[in-house]
């Protein structure tokens, strides 16, 4: 049975790898990798990490290319390359452009597809745009629906998706956090250097695309009155290469004392810094899941999130971008202890570390 691989961005790489990995592990699987490389510089640095020379590397980023530029690129490419290896399945992780275009491909290609992480939602085409219409696409032609919580599979059925062809297999990015968490780091040199141990840290991401303009900045201004306010707080974001984030993140933050700007992080100094977190702000979903696995509360910088198994368990709030909410709800779990302990201490929803096991072992029995 061969299986084709498709991921772009940093996202996908880190919740696919260990599902490489263990496709890897089995003698009748013939596994191939191919990357768009949606994002160049931060993909390449997972697939150092976690061990995965790509098959074939399509390197579609270009500067400020649209989306459709993109999706067309993308699609065109993946068709020569799928017709030449003419996998049994293809598969994908998410809800990026690289994940939509990917399930079309193999579609089109009438290749099984299974779709990894399936069945997110937030029910509101535009946020986050563009992922909630490419999950629903990659969803709507894909055999097999690997669905993380028993949440998403309820939105699949509510979709009409058969019951038969959805699999609930927890989240691919616990297995990749635990294993990048046990990894031995040296806090004295590297991208963290510059960072305060003696203070509670802050670890801040926001990059999402219905952010940009002044959402961005409600938050930058939140981030500096919590600086102002707390001097015992070390606020440590690091910062998005997209323009439309540099520019005012730099304008808003970038010389204040107790916030530190990062370049992005690799996802093992991102890891080990999550873990001396004493709590995250993000618009980011895979920081939603990765977290509260390291029993860290989680405030998320948006109004909707397709992730509600963490609101629901008590690891993650929603707070918006409104500046006044975020200072409220950061300051409420920096002063009160037993709220703190509660969001720290609820049990994480996405997943026990098996998930990939769980994949490979439902492509194999499909085939019989």
């Amino acid at each position: 049975m061969k299986v084709f691989s498709i991921f772009g961005t940093r996202p996908e790489a880190i919740k696919m790898a260990p599902v490489v990995k263990e496709l890897g592990k089995h003698s009748e699987i013939e596994s191939v990798v191919c990357v768009t490389a949606q994002h160049r510089q931060m993909l390449d640095q997972v697939l150092e990490l976690f061990g995965i020379p790509p098959d074939y590397d399509l390197n579609l980023m270009q500067p400020n290319q649209s989306l459709a530029q993109l999706t067309a690129k993308a699609l065109v490419e993946l068709d020569v390359v799928l017709a030449k290896e003419q996998p049994d399945w293809v598969l994908t992780q998410g809800d990026t452009t690289t994940a939509m275009v990917g399930a079309l491909a193999g579609f089109y290609r009438r290749i099984k597809v299974g779709h990894v992480e399936a069945g997110l939602r937030t029910w509101d085409k535009f946020q986050p745009f563009p992922e909630e219409i490419n999950r629903k696409i990659a969803d709507a032609v894909c055999d097999l629906h690997f669905a993380p919580t028993e949440q998403s599979r309820d939105n699949l059925l509510r979709e009409s998706v058969h019951s038969s062809s959805i699999i609930v297999t927890g989240n691919t990015v616990i297995d990749a956090l635990l294993e990048v968490a046990s990894k031995n780091y040296d806090w004295s040199s590297g991208e963290l250097a510059a960072v305060p141990r003696d203070k509670r840290i802050l670890l801040v991401t926001a990059h999402r695309r219905e952010n940009f303009g002044q959402p961005l900045v409600e938050i930058c201004q939140a981030l500096k009155e919590i600086a102002a306010r707390f001097a015992d707080v070390q606020v440590v974001y690091p910062v998005h290469l997209n323009p439309n984030v540099q520019q005012v993140v730099q304008a808003e933050l970038g010389d204040i004392a107790n916030i530190t700007l990062l370049a992005p992080l690799d996802y093992l100094p991102l890891v080990q810094l999550m873990k001396a977190s004493y709590l995250v702000l993000t618009d980011s979903g895979g920081l939603q899941e990765e977290a509260p696995g390291l029993g860290k509360p989680v405030l998320v910088l948006r109004e909707v999130t397709e992730r509600p198994e963490g609101v629901a368990a008590g690891t993650v709030q929603l707070v918006g971008t409104n500046k006044d909410r975020i200072v409220a709800a950061t300051m409420r779990l920096l002063t009160d202890a037993a709220e703190y302990n509660r969001m720290a201490q609820a049990v994480n929803p996405y997943g026990d570390g098996k998930a990939s096991q769980r994949i490979v072992e439902s492509l194999l029995s499909f085939q019989k």
